[in-house]
């Protein structure tokens, strides 16, 4: 295995360097307190390591200080499924609480050590009013309660530091409460650093990263693989340009990554993924016993197998729409909602979107089989009448459809089906879960939904941002998969 990464590092200290990676990959932002206490300090031991590191593999800069670590990466395209980066109480951010968290970023003066409540709704009511369909209204509850969740994503991250009084107290007694915070600005200047100032902007690809062309060096293809690597679940050669498919292809970079971060390199014909058996390095642990929709999905892709052993003749194979197609209509969809009020015309940074130009695009095709929804729904029936409605939960028992709609999305969202119309496409890296088990539980009255694996292997640390891949060829399932967390990093970081 390539010992590039870390060479300093010796032998018996690579599984606290490794800890130190994985922890930075996934969290947004280390402080004294966060993710825990210890963890700081267990980074700042590799600082300088890891800041080489991950500058020459990556691209991405590592800023640390004695306070707080913070990684400003460098991104390839823009990622939907990326919902926990801005969230409370695990509820995503809606449009409204993320409006108001970059409106209380931009009111803190430089020259200000605090800043009362108060004051905070003084300068942010303005501010929101003057923007269309925004707004800030004192008296509904909902703008209260959006405002809330905005001033604790910054509590949390130490951007503010409560020293008196309660925003709970605020929101539910009117105007009468108020709060005193101190406002720490390293933290808020490192919270946000877009790649150009957002002013200079005329659409969102202006924050991604340079796309390859035939003078690009090998380097930077290099670097986009291993960023894929660490932020896709799995990466389909169809699905990425041919300079960073034959990257992907050689001995190097995924190598070298699990080296890095102490995951596990599993290859197949169509792509490569780095797997977490301990679902510690991802936002979507699978599979798992958390919820509901998690082992429903689970089940859902062992039904799947036993369809493709049994009837895979009878199933219609169809291309894989392409991401950089899907990628240019979520670029055109963000820009549509840009305003361009405030852009500098004579600065203004407007590339293609990615996938734009036209037949351009990777020259490989992955073809999946189509199960259609008629199919699934047929599945997700015979789930409940197996394990009884009440084991999927009391939000789920009497609406089977939504169940599926939910676990599909997952699936989807761990590119292990591509969804189309009629149904979806099931990828390849779905036959790493063949041998997924369901069993009716212990006990009648436990409410669990039992999922496991049958004969797992032995579990070792390997990077949870992407399912494992050991080389395979189309038509070998390969070895019994192990559990893998799903592409994203813990902290929505990716």
């Amino acid at each position: 295995m390539p010992r590039t990464s870390a060479p300093a590092v010796a032998p018996a200290d690579l599984g606290s360097y490794q800890q130190a990676v994985r922890r930075v990959l996934t969290c947004d932002l280390i402080t004294a307190s966060r993710p825990r206490p210890g963890v700081l300090d267990q980074v700042l031991r590799w600082a300088d390591e890891l800041a080489a590191d991950l500058h020459r593999l990556f691209g991405y800069t590592l800023i640390a200080t004695t306070d707080h670590v913070r990684l400003v990466r460098e991104l390839d395209a823009l990622d939907p499924t990326q919902t926990q980066a801005f969230s409370r109480r695990g509820r995503p951010f809606d449009r409204r609480r993320l409006a108001y968290l970059c409106l209380l970023l931009a009111s803190f003066q430089r020259s200000q050590i605090e800043i009362s409540l108060a004051d905070l709704v003084a300068r942010l009511t303005p501010a929101a009013n003057a923007v269309q369909g925004l707004g800030y209204d004192p008296t509904d509850g909902s703008h209260k309660a959006a405002l809330v969740d905005a001033a604790h994503w910054l509590l949390d991250r130490g951007a503010l530091h409560l020293s008196d009084g309660s925003l709970e107290a605020w929101a539910a007694t009117g105007d009468q409460g108020d709060a005193l915070f101190d406002i720490d600005h390293e933290v808020c200047e490192v919270l946000f650093r877009p790649a150009r100032p957002v002013q200079h902007l005329g659409s969102a690809a202006g924050l991604l990263a340079e796309p390859l062309t035939a003078a690009s060096p090998r380097e930077q293809a290099a670097r986009r693989a291993r960023r894929l690597l660490v932020e896709r679940p799995v990466v389909y050669f169809a699905d990425v340009e041919p300079e960073v498919a034959d990257v992907l292809r050689g001995r190097g970079a995924a190598e070298e990554l699990a080296r890095a971060t102490g995951l596990k390199v599993e290859r197949r014909a169509e792509g490569v993924l780095l797997a977490d058996p301990a679902g510690t390095f991802t936002d979507r642990p699978f599979p798992g016993r958390g919820g509901a929709v998690n082992r429903t999905a689970g089940l859902l892709l062992a039904k799947v197998a036993d369809l493709l052993e049994t009837s895979l003749a009878a199933l219609v194979v169809l291309p894989v729409p392409p991401l950089p197609a899907d990628q240019a209509a979520l670029v055109r969809l963000v820009d549509a909602g840009l305003p361009r009020d405030g852009v500098v015309a004579g600065l203004a940074w407007t590339p293609e979107p990615p996938g734009a130009d036209d037949g351009a695009g990777p020259p490989e095709r992955l073809e999946a089989p189509l199960v259609e929804r008629s199919r699934w729904e047929t599945m997700i029936h015979e789930l409940f009448a197996e394990f009884g409605a009440a084991s999927f939960g009391g939000a789920w028992q009497q609406d089977p459809y939504g169940l599926l709609d939910a676990a599909l999305a997952l699936l989807a969202e761990l590119s292990l089906v591509r969804p189309v119309p009629g149904g979806a496409l099931v990828l390849p890296a779905a036959s790493r879960y063949r041998n997924l088990q369901g069993a009716l539980p212990e006990r009648a009255d436990s409410g669990q939904l039992p999922l496991g694996l049958a004969d797992p292997a032995p579990a070792e640390a390997a990077p949870a941002d992407q399912p494992p891949s050991e080389t395979a060829p189309p038509d070998d399932p390969g070895p019994a998969p192990e559990p893998t967390a799903a592409h994203a990093p813990a902290e929505g970081n990716r």
